[in-house]
């Protein structure tokens, strides 16, 4: 069993990789028309609307799919279950996200928001009633299933919102593709999976023992991630929150969003193999060091390039996201090193701790921004998001030592040190770049592929110099070499 899950993790890492990135890329472009069809204000206006969804629907999610996936004696009975809960979650969701409208254009001072929830709590309801089957596709790891099923989801919906932004010009067209991706993926989830969940209470009882720790833990995570735009959507104007809701959103992609899919293959074998203490550690250390390698020159990359990056891709009314994306890139680099840690304690069955860790960061964060900032605009808060996320990293360090005393921090900070020090030189080296009178396209071409070369120059001459150790370079070099002979494999047979 081991040894196919060792043989498979790389393709699976592969096709998640490729799930994630063509998501991401639709996303992306996706972003960018939009950025162009709309004005700030509306992204704004949509972003105070789906906190509030948000929020509601994380309180009663009780995180049946990790459940399950965690779960590696699940049966029909317990998949019936988790169907029953999240049928039950979603209703009573959407019921309060209803009732919720009024409030919730009080709290953020526009009247604008209280149509926008009414029409999106209908996507909840949706959401409730998609195949629960699968869940399937990422516990047997068939990663080629989930892609297409991810894949056909967002290019309907792509399609559909890009339609209506051009025919409307309004934040009405992001509601009309949200509701249209949840109901595309209901139809979708029957017709690419044979099962056929039912109403059951037989293994409810079970499924609730673990997914009440999943629930406290997915409302601090929600809480953690988004309790600072909800600050933000209170204090500042809707445009500016569009501002800095889509800073937000760009600032994940090149670090965490490369960094999911790894996650998503990694949580099941983490499973598989929880067992097997040397192993266990063994996966844990590689996709610490893998993460560091790509997640920390991705955020401070972006860092570096994101004034040229917004002024090219999204137009001069959007630069004062521009402050936002360069903090959200640390914050993004901090969230990428402790991912791991996340994943392997919930393997591990310590839901528990990880729903204190995510609590002690809200109540952390929701102090000191009250205490400390009481009028802090958007800026102020974004720097004190990154404190926080600094703290919250030494925090899951801490948990994992606790819960694995062997495991040293000499050995993760082996495999972490040389993509930080890279990472600086690279920035050194785009400081240092005379800016050129070239378009500003071009200068961001430029800044990039420096940027990338100096890294990836710097980490592989610290890696050689160190006896070329087992790693994350030796984990990608290899890969590289198994692609090459696969691929002359192919050819010759041709």
């Amino acid at each position: 069993m081991q040894m196919r899950q060792s043989v498979s993790a790389p393709i699976g890492a592969l096709i998640v990789v490729g799930i994630r990135w063509t998501d991401r890329l639709v996303g992306l472009v996706s972003t960018l028309i939009l950025a162009r069809l709309l004005a700030p204000e509306d992204f704004g206006i949509i972003s105070m609307a789906s906190l509030v969804i948000g929020l509601i629907d994380i309180l009663l999610d009780m995180g049946v799919n990790i459940t399950l996936v965690q779960n590696k004696y699940a049966t029909q009975d317990d998949f019936d279950a988790a169907w029953t809960l999240r049928m039950i979650q979603s209703g009573l969701a959407t019921a309060a996200i209803f009732l919720a409208a009024y409030p919730a254009a009080s709290y953020f001072h526009d009247a604008r928001v209280t149509a926008v929830v009414q029409a999106l709590s209908l996507a909840v309801l949706l959401a409730g009633f998609e195949n629960i089957g699968v869940v399937a596709f990422q516990k047997k790891m068939e990663f080629g299933m989930e892609f297409l099923f991810f894949f056909a989801k967002r290019i309907s919906s792509f399609c559909i919102t890009i339609a209506a932004a051009w025919y409307l010009h309004s934040y009405w067209s992001l509601v009309i593709g949200t509701v249209a991706a949840r109901l595309i993926g209901v139809v979708l989830s029957f017709a690419m999976h044979p099962m056929r969940p039912r109403f059951s209470w037989v293994r409810m009882k079970a499924m609730l023992s673990f997914s009440s720790w999943n629930l406290l833990r997915g409302i601090g995570g929600h809480l953690s991630e988004n309790l600072h735009r909800l600050l933000v959507g209170r204090r500042e104007s809707p445009a500016l929150m569009g501002s800095y809701t889509l800073a937000s959103d760009i600032a994940a992609m090149p670090s965490i969003e490369l960094l999911a899919p790894l996650n998503r293959v990694l949580f099941p074998m983490f499973v598989a193999v929880k067992d097997d203490a040397d192993e266990l550690k063994r996966i844990f250390l590689l996709a610490v060091a893998v993460q560091a390698l790509v997640g920390v020159p991705a955020g401070a990359g972006l860092t570096l390039v994101a004034h040229e990056l917004v002024s090219a891709l999204m137009g001069e009314r959007w630069m004062n996201a521009v402050p936002f994306i360069q903090i959200m890139g640390g914050i993004n680099i901090v969230a990428a090193l402790s991912a791991s840690g996340a994943y392997v304690l919930l393997a591990l069955g310590r839901a528990r701790l990880i729903a204190i860790q995510s609590w002690s960061q809200v109540l952390m964060f929701g102090s000191m921004a009250v205490l400390l900032i009481p009028t802090g605009g958007a800026t102020a808060i974004a720097e004190l998001r990154l404190g926080v996320a600094a703290t919250g990293l030494l925090t899951f360090i801490y948990l994992i030592r606790k819960e694995r005393p062997s495991w040293h921090l000499m050995d993760m900070l082996a495999g972490v040190w040389r993509p930080c020090v890279a990472s600086m030189v690279m920035a050194i080296a785009l400081l240092s770049l005379p800016a050129p009178d070239l378009p500003v396209m071009l200068q961001l071409f430029l800044k990039t592929a420096v940027g990338a070369l100096v890294y990836a120059t710097v980490v592989l001459t610290l890696w050689l110099m160190g006896g070329q150790p087992d790693g994350a370079e030796a984990y990608f070099l290899n890969k590289v070499r198994e692609l090459k002979k696969s691929s002359a494999i192919l050819i010759w047979k041709r």
